[in-house]
C-alpha cells in the first residue's frame, strides 16, 4: 500500500516541522548513477515502532522509486522474510536478525535504526527481573523472539532460562489476556499492547529497553537487507537506506506529523498511541550508536544462552555492508 499524500504537502509538512532537508542532495543522484531498478518491497505490520519505514514512501518517490509495496508479514518472520527475498529491506530486532543469519538466511546489515520499543511487564508477585525464578512467562512460541529476548534479560541477572523460568508457550493464544487474568506474571509487550495495559493500568513494567541498561545502550532494531538485492542493486540499496534515514529523522524532529502520516496510511488505528510510540523511543541515535557494537552484543548473548552458533566476527565480516551508511553519515550530517 502506498501513501496518498501529495510530494507538495508532504514538502509542506516537512517545512512546518523545520525539516525541509530531508529530502536535501538532488545533485547526488547523478553522481551516484541510474537505479537499477526502481522496484522495492518493505513489510507491512500492526507495530508502529517500525515508523521510518512506513513514512518513507513519498522519500523513496524522491529517490526514483516507482513501485513501492509494502507486504503484509507475520510479526514472527520478518528477518525469514527478507532472507526468502519477500522483502527487499526492513526493520527487525537486532536478536531476531543475528538468530535468521545463524539460520542460513541471506541478510545483510545496513545500519542501525532505533532505540526502545519493548517491555517487560509483570504482575504484583515479580518486582524485578532475578523475580522471575519459579514463575511462568508466556511467550508465542520457545525460541520466538520474545522467549529469546527475555532468555537473555534473565541471564544477564545472573538466571538459567532452560531452569529458572517457567515457560508458556501460547502458541496463538492471547498474552494479553493470559496476563490480564493472572495466569501468567510475566510477558514483553510492545506497542500496542504495552499502550493498552499501561492506559488500564494492568501489572507495571520491570525492563524499559529504551531507558535501562544495557538494553538501552545498543539499538533495538536494525535495518536489513536481502543480500541478493544489495549486490544486484547497490545504488538502489543505497538511495532507499536514505530515504529511510531521512524519515526517521522527521519521525525524531516531528512526532505529531509523523503519528498523522502513519495513520493516514493505514498503518496504524490510533494517532494517540502513533504518537506514544514516537514519542518514548528514539528514532535519533543512527548516526550516534554503532550498529557494530549492536551485532557484536546480541550475538555473544544469544551464543552464550545456546541459541546460535555463529561468533560475531563471523557475521559482521560476511553479512554486514556499512559503507552505504558511513556516506549517508557524511552526506546527511547536517
Amino acid at each position: 500500500m502506498t501513501m496518498m499524500q501529495t510530494r507538495r504537502r508532504f514538502l509542506t509538512t516537512l517545512s512546518l516541522a523545520g525539516a525541509a532537508g530531508f529530502l536535501g542532495a538532488p545533485a547526488v543522484h547523478g553522481a551516484e548513477g541510474a537505479l537499477e531498478t526502481t522496484a522495492i518491497r518493505l513489510y507491512r505490520i500492526t507495530n508502529v515502532c517500525v515508523a521510518p519505514q512506513f513514512v518513507a514512501a513519498e522519500l523513496l518517490r524522491a529517490e526514483g522509486f516507482t513501485e513501492i509495496r509494502y507486504i503484509d508479514t507475520p510479526a514472527g518472520e520478518l528477518s525469514e522474510a527478507i532472507g526468502r527475498g519477500e522483502i527487499d529491506v526492513g526493520f527487525d530486532y537486532a536478536a531476531s536478525l543475528v538468530s535468521a543469519i545463524d539460520g542460513g538466511h541471506p541478510i545483510t546489515v545496513l545500519a542501525g535504526m532505533m532505540v526502545g520499543c519493548v517491555e517487560v511487564f509483570a504482575n504484583d508477585r515479580v518486582h524485578n527481573l532475578t523475580n522471575l525464578k519459579g514463575r511462568s512467562v508466556g511467550v508465542p512460541a520457545v525460541g520466538a523472539t520474545p522467549h529469546k529476548l527475555l532468555a537473555l534479560m534473565a541471564a544477564h541477572v545472573g538466571l538459567d532460562p532452560r531452569r529458572d523460568i517457567r515457560w508458556v508457550a501460547t502458541g496463538s493464544g492471547d498474552l494479553l489476556k493470559l496476563f490480564e487474568e493472572g495466569n501468567i506474571d510475566v510477558f514483553l509487550g510492545q506497542p500496542p499492547e504495552s499502550q493498552d495495559l499501561r492506559a488500564r493500568r494492568i501489572g507495571h513494567v520491570i525492563v524499559n529497553t529504551a531507558q535501562d541498561r544495557p538494553w538501552s545502550q545498543y539499538f533495538c532494531c536494525l535495518l536489513g537487507a536481502n543480500s541478493d538485492y544489495v549486490r544486484r542493486y547497490p545504488v538502489a540499496t543505497r538511495r532507499a537506506l536514505r530515504a529511510i534515514l531521512k524519515a526517521a529523522d522527521f519521525c525524531a524532529a516531528d512526532r505529531e506529523g509523523a503519528a498523522r502520516r502513519i495513520v493516514a496510511g493505514g498503518f496504524a488505528d490510533r494517532y494517540e498511541y502513533a504518537l506514544q510510540t514516537l514519542s518514548e523511543n528514539s528514532y535519533d541515535k543512527w548516526r550516534e550508536y554503532d550498529p557494530e557494537d549492536t551485532l557484536r552484543f546480541y550475538t555473544l548473548r544469544l551464543h552464550e544462552v545456546g541459541f546460535i552458533k555463529l561468533s560475531p566476527q563471523k557475521i559482521i565480516a560476511e553479512h554486514t555492508d556499512w559503507r552505504f551508511l558511513d556516506e549517508l553519515k557524511r552526506e546527511l550530517k547536517a
